[in-house]
């Protein structure tokens, strides 16, 4: 019997660097997944929201999973967002990461239709027989309309592929709901401003788009807390996150913000794909402050000071 995957550590779903003409940069995207897997991030996720895949064709969310997948070589896993609003394109996306060898995917709400649970689980059930590959559910109310409520949970969660679930509510009650009542779903955390609480609830993983560009950071409030079970040092960790916690979660420019801190930590991010702009000139300044002070304590914090 193949043996459950577990769903651990911080896993970073990948920014999609773009030109000036607003195609995709293959160069810089090499680089950044290389700085990842080198700095010790645990898994990757392309065509997440973070890839700013509602601006992307299919066939683009195919070939820069297959990029990403070639270039990881197997050295961490990588999943595969399937998010889309049609169930056949959905389709598509999955059963192109089982034909690339990418170790499983992330299946979203279909957004804007607004689909009843029945209807939202024969859809997240009909992409899983698609592919057969792990899967781990992505609950994000906030963006999809609708939320993996119980009746949802409870027919998808009879499939031995479904491992896990990325829990972007917002909701404090819904990470007891899954740590209390679907334990055999793994909860990830999907609420930045929340780790610290996902964690101290038996989240075993982070899927955390700071980790685009704080690696290091994010990795060492995991191991606080989950490897060494030190929540009073994980507060401190956490505490000195939370700023950008703040702007990341409640400042309205998620991907924006992830894509200047690419740009901050050396890297080409690019611009964003319409309809979405770019940083303001004092948003890049409080940004950048923000990371400076961040980096700073965690590091002061990890050594003991």
């Amino acid at each position: 019997m193949t043996a459950r995957f577990k769903l651990e550590g911080i896993y970073t779903p990948v920014i999609t660097p773009f030109d000036d003409a607003g195609e995709i940069d293959f160069n810089s995207l090499a680089d950044l997944v290389e700085r990842l897997v080198g700095a010790g991030v645990h898994g990757l996720i392309s065509g997440g929201s973070t890839g700013e895949n509602y601006a992307e064709t299919v066939e683009e969310r195919i070939g820069i999973a297959r990029f990403i997948t070639e270039r990881v070589k197997n050295r961490i896993p990588v999943f595969v967002g399937t998010g889309a609003l049609r169930t056949p394109d959905s389709i598509a996306l999955a059963t192109g990461a089982k034909d690339m060898g990418a170790t499983g995917i992330l299946l979203g709400t279909p957004p804007y239709s607004v689909p009843t649970e029945r209807e939202n689980a024969l859809n997240a059930l009909a992409i899983d027989r698609a592919c057969g590959l792990p899967i781990i559910l992505y609950n994000y109310p906030g963006r999809m309309g609708v939320e993996m409520g119980r009746e949802f949970l409870d027919r998808v969660g009879r499939s031995k592929n479904v491992i896990g679930i990325k829990e972007s509510s917002g909701d404090i009650n819904r990470v007891h709901l899954l740590a209390r009542d679907y334990p055999h779903i793994q909860m990830s955390c999907g609420m930045d401003d929340q780790a610290l609480e996902f964690f101290a609830w038996g989240a075993q993983s982070w899927i955390c788009g700071g980790s685009n560009f704080l690696p290091d950071e994010h990795i060492a409030l995991y191991e606080t807390c989950v490897i060494k079970g030190d929540f009073a040092k994980g507060r401190r960790i956490m505490s000195a996150m939370l700023p950008l916690m703040r702007v990341l979660e409640q400042g309205g420019k998620f991907i924006q913000c992830i894509k200047h801190g690419v740009e901050v930590s050396g890297l080409h991010a690019g611009p964003m794909r319409p309809p979405l702009k770019g940083l303001n000139t004092e948003e890049k300044r409080e940004l950048e402050q923000v990371i400076r002070t961040l980096k700073t304590t965690v590091k002061s914090i990890c050594e003991g000071n």
